[in-house]
């Protein structure tokens, strides 16, 4: 199982955003957060600013939509140089035809969950998927500690995940440091939105890689892992 490390770059310097992202060079992708300041009490960046870094770095972006509407305007950010498209569960009006939207212009299509919404009703649209993304805070704001009572429906939505036999990533993002990375991948993460704990880093670059040697063990010794590699 890949592990995959995609740092946030709400914790970078927005007005240093290609440097910022040079500095986490190695990185799997890079994880842009899209805030409207309705959907979540904050208002961070838009198309024009994720086209101008998609021309600034080698690294692919990894789009996460905390915004209203998302049906209207997930397309517009595959335009704009996504490689991936999170849109909200509890925003899309139409999550399966989005999802569809979003695959067709060429992305990979991803759902987000917040905190309190079960992932049990959404376990028949896994297969339209690409990645679900359990959130270990509450969206809107980086820094926020990590939420351990998500660690149970990381595991549920893993073993949904191994149920229906869909090689789909597991994503967390909240709260994702160097003393949580090893439990979130026990759980049933594979891929990991790391902010302060990267860009708060003395050397960024380091930081993804320790964390991501931190998870590659935790995955190997997980029970999950070896079941899937017993599987596949």
């Amino acid at each position: 199982m890949a592990v995959q490390i995609n740092p946030s770059i709400l914790s970078a310097d927005f007005a240093r955003l290609a440097e910022e992202a040079k500095a986490v060079e190695g990185a799997d992708w890079l994880h842009v957060d899209v805030m409207d300041n309705h959907f979540v009490p904050n208002l961070t960046l838009g198309v024009p600013i994720v086209e101008s870094l998609s021309r600034a770095t080698d690294i692919p972006l990894d789009l996460h939509l905390m915004i209203e509407n998302p049906d209207r305007w997930a397309p517009q950010y595959v335009e704009a140089g996504a490689g991936s498209v999170t849109f909200h569960a509890e925003a899309a009006a139409a999550p399966v035809r989005l999802a569809r939207e979003i695959r067709a212009k060429g992305a990979r299509a991803a759902m987000a969950l917040k905190p309190a919404t079960p992932i049990e009703q959404y376990e028949d649209i896994l297969p339209e998927l690409d990645m679900v993304l359990i959130m270990t805070v509450e969206p809107g704001f980086g820094g926020q500690a990590f939420l351990d009572i998500m660690l149970p429906k990381i595991r549920r939505t893993r073993e949904m995940i191994a149920k229906h036999g869909l090689e789909l990533w597991l994503q967390v993002d909240g709260g994702v440091s160097a003393s949580t990375i090893e439990r979130v991948a026990e759980a049933g993460a594979d891929v990991f939105v790391a902010g302060s704990a990267v860009y708060g880093a003395p050397d960024p670059a380091a930081a993804v890689r320790s964390l991501r040697e931190q998870a590659g063990a935790a995955i190997a010794a997980a029970p999950w892992a070896c079941d899937h590699g017993a599987k596949a």
